[in-house]
């Protein structure tokens, strides 16, 4: 089984964080900055701060010992090598950072308010695709 959910959890928290410092970075480093980053820095900002916090919350409601820290640290490490190995490319994060938050809190939400996960949250990727029902050779009758 895949936990989709936390895996999403690391994406918006590493994207987020990544987002959120990027322009601190680029001009500390003199890294070209998008449009953006560069004209509209609270725009990128926020998305990120957006992310970094559902992933952290969702950290948060994990706890320690299912896998929170793990969440965090893995964000963090994600974090460093997209801002600082893919500088540029991690523009992207304008992109992932929201799209994996707002995935998150789809998947999570049901379950906050009581109601069943759904199936994409908990489950392997093969698990989710139809399959024909495989046909059975009939039994002789004895």
């Amino acid at each position: 089984m895949i936990d989709n959910l936390f895996l999403l959890a690391i994406g918006a928290f590493g994207w987020g964080l990544s987002l959120t410092t990027y322009r601190l970075f680029a001009r500390q480093n003199k890294w070209p900055m998008g449009a953006l980053h560069a004209d509209l820095p609270a725009i990128p900002i926020l998305l990120g701060i957006f992310a970094l916090t559902m992933g952290l919350l969702f950290a948060a409601a994990r706890g320690a010992d299912y896998g929170g820290w793990i969440i965090v640290a893995s964000g963090i490490l994600l974090a460093i090598f997209w801002t600082g190995f893919l500088r540029v490319g991690s523009q992207v994060s304008l992109f992932l950072a929201p799209i994996a938050a707002a995935l998150l809190l789809m998947g999570w939400l049901p379950a906050m308010l009581g109601y069943e996960q759904p199936r994409w949250a908990h489950s392997r990727p093969s698990d989710l695709i139809k399959r024909a029902p495989q046909s059975v050779p009939a039994q002789p009758d004895r």
